[in-house]
C-alpha cells in the first residue's frame, strides 16, 4: 500500500499526525502488511523570510497578542502523544529547504526519519529549519547526502498539492486516491488502512473521515 503524506515541518498538527500515523503503520507492518510512506510538500507559508524570526512575534502579528495563549490546546495535544512542543523559542522560517532535503532523504530511503528530525528541530530545539548549517547538519544526523537536487520535483509536489485541491495539512493519501484530513486518532488511521486494503481498485478522490485539527492557510487550528 502507497500513502502520500502532505505536510509542512512547521505545522504542529502535523508533527501529531505524523507521529500518530507512524504507530498505525508500524502495527500494520507487524501484521505481515506492506506500507510505502512518501512524504510531500506542503507549505504554509511560502513567503517566509529564511534567515526566521521568533515563532511567537510572527503569530502576534498574525494574530494578535494573545497568540501564545493560542499554543495551548495544540500543546497540550501533542503531549498526550509524548511530544514536545516549544513555542516560547520556536523559529518561524521558510520550509521550502527543508522540503528539498525531504525529498533527498525520500530517494535515499530515509524521508520519514528526515521529516521527524525536522518536527522535532522545529518545535523541540528551536532550530531554524530554513537554515543551510541546521539542514546540513540534520541530514548528517539522519544518514542523508545532500546533493543539491531535489528543488525542481518539491515545486512539481506543490503545485500537485493545489491541483489536488489540498488546502490544510497533515493530509494522507493511500494509493491516490482515499484521503484522511488532519491529525487523526491512532484508531482512524488503523480504520482508514483497513478500509484502504478492502477498496483499493476503486478511482474517486474520497475522504475515509471527516477532517480532523490541521493547518491551513498559513494557520493553524490551536
Amino acid at each position: 500500500m502507497k500513502v502520500e503524506i502532505f505536510s509542512d515541518v512547521v505545522c504542529p498538527w502535523c508533527y501529531i499526525g505524523h507521529t500518530r500515523f507512524a504507530r498505525a503503520a508500524e502495527r500494520f507492518r507487524a501484521r505481515g502488511g506492506t506500507l510505502e510512506i512518501t512524504m510531500r510538500p506542503f507549505q504554509l507559508n511560502p513567503d517566509a523570510p529564511a534567515e526566521g524570526e521568533p515563532l511567537l512575534d510572527a503569530l502576534a502579528r498574525k494574530f494578535g497578542p494573545n497568540a501564545a495563549q493560542m499554543t495551548g490546546r495544540v500543546t497540550e495535544a501533542a503531549a498526550g502523544d509524548g511530544l514536545e512542543l516549544r513555542f516560547d523559542h520556536a523559529v518561524s522560517a521558510n520550509t521550502f529547504e527543508a522540503h528539498r532535503l525531504v525529498e533527498l532523504a525520500t530517494r535515499q530511503g530515509r524521508g520519514e526519519e528526515m521529516a521527524e528530525l525536522l518536527f522535532r528541530a522545529h518545535f523541540t530545539d528551536g532550530l531554524n529549519v530554513g537554515d543551510p548549517e541546521v539542514l546540513a547538519k540534520l541530514a548528517a544526523e539522519a544518514g542523508v547526502r545532500d546533493t543539491g537536487e531535489g528543488a525542481d520535483e518539491v515545486r512539481e509536489q506543490l503545485s500537485r498539492a493545489a491541483a489536488l485541491g489540498i488546502s490544510g495539512v497533515p493530509l494522507f493519501l493511500f494509493e491516490g486516491q482515499f484521503a484522511v484530513s488532519g491529525a487523526q486518532p491512532e484508531e482512524t488511521f488503523d480504520a482508514a488502512i483497513a478500509e484502504v486494503v478492502e477498496r483499493i481498485g476503486q478511482t474517486p478522490l474520497t475522504l475515509l473521515a471527516a477532517p480532523a485539527d490541521g493547518c491551513d492557510d498559513g494557520s493553524c487550528a490551536v
